[in-house]
């Protein structure tokens, strides 16, 4: 395949990369400052050429929210912080399950436990580990979807235990570039997570990780997040869109939005998506907020091929139907491979549903402390 655009900066990375060779840090620098309306097209055709046309669609549950130890700056529920969010403890894995049947009719193939601490230790709290091995199981038997967690820092033995317990992903994301991450969270490094990820990988499970855009970072960090993700080794890349909540370090800092424009974003995805040419990069928390309804879908015309649909850990997201016609609209298709679904289903169904027994994140917050366990 050639592809030429008359841009040699991009005609030459994307050569690179359809002949199978890797971009270098310098090739990366240069190609975040090429036009948007170049750069987003060639990234796409890399998409197509190492893709199958489809958007992979992954779903969460916040099953365990606030009071968190940790000092991130962006994050809700940390205990630095007054945000007045709803706090709870582990939610009992029945819930849990509902909100992966809720997940699984809405068209996640994939759907992540995650909790709010810096990790949920099998030493320290073993009733609450029991209880999430207890979620996994059940989410593995009873539904179509593959289980993925996300439950902080882990030991090598807490690894091995979650990938024989059959755990596909473990999401664990960096943050931001290894320079600026100490500007967002003093409390652990970016080696600590770096760690947990080596770990997760040795025992078996596939990578979830990625970035928070806009939190300050220079595009230079962008380009570095990447390279280290890279790294890393990972099969999915969640690109966050900072949404700035009032009381956290950074929503003090920011405001209503993110420090980031929407052709940085695109231009930002265009080059995750042509240094890591095979892997999922997904569309996740914060682009409602930062990119209009009417320009949801450039990012996907930029090389994505993964979202995160429904709601958020603290925050609202927009309906799976909605999250369809955006991916629709790129001229792509929603991913079936491991949960099968009817798509014009999840379309018709309406908004009014979403606070029924099954939600997976807003409504978990609301669930009365008789259905969690300490």
């Amino acid at each position: 395949m050639v592809y030429e655009t008359g841009n040699r900066t991009v005609d030459e990375a994307v050569a690179t990369v359809l002949a199978g060779g890797e971009l270098d840090r310098t090739e990366a620098l240069a190609l975040i400052a090429q036009p948007v309306d170049v750069l987003a097209p060639a990234a796409d055709a890399v998409r197509a050429h190492f893709g199958d046309g489809t958007v992979d669609a992954c779903s969460i549950v916040n099953a365990k929210a606030g009071n968190c130890a940790e000092d991130c700056g962006f994050c809700a529920q940390s205990v630095h912080f007054d945000t007045g969010i709803d706090t709870y403890g582990l939610l009992d894995p029945d819930r849990i399950l509902a909100a992966a049947k809720r997940a699984e009719r809405d068209g996640a193939q994939r759907f992540g436990i995650v909790v709010a601490e810096k990790g949920v230790s099998k030493e320290n709290r073993p009733e609450e580990w029991a209880n999430v091995i207890r979620a996994i199981r059940l989410v593995r038997d009873e539904t179509a979807v593959e289980a993925d967690a996300s439950l902080g820092i882990l030991t090598e033995e807490e690894a091995e235990v979650l990938a024989e317990e059959g755990i596909e992903h473990y999401n664990h994301n960096i943050e931001t570039a290894p320079r600026y991450f100490p500007e967002i969270v003093s409390t652990h490094s970016f080696e600590d997570r770096v760690k947990t990820l080596e770990r997760a990988k040795a025992a078996g499970m596939d990578l979830c990780a990625g970035v928070i855009l806009g939190m300050g970072e220079a595009p230079t960090d962008r380009v570095d997040a990447a390279l280290a993700l890279r790294d890393i080794g990972i099969s999915s890349l969640p690109v966050n869109v900072l949404n700035p909540v009032a009381g956290t370090s950074l929503g003090d800092e920011f405001g209503e939005s993110a420090a980031i424009t929407s052709t940085e974003i695109i231009k930002t995805i265009a080059v995750y998506r042509l240094l890591h040419p095979r892997t999922r990069v997904r569309l996740t928390g914060g682009r409602e907020v930062n990119l209009d309804r009417d320009e949801q879908h450039r990012p996907f015309e930029a090389g994505a091929n993964g979202i995160l649909t429904g709601d958020y850990l603290t925050t609202e997201g927009q309906s799976p139907g909605d999250d369809l016609e955006i991916v629709e609209r790129a001229g792509l298709r929603p991913n079936t491979a491991v949960n099968e679904f009817d798509p014009e289903a999840v379309k018709s169904r309406s908004g009014a549903d979403d606070d029924e027994e099954g939600a997976t994140t807003a409504a978990a917050s609301a669930t009365s402390n008789a259905e969690m366990s300490d």
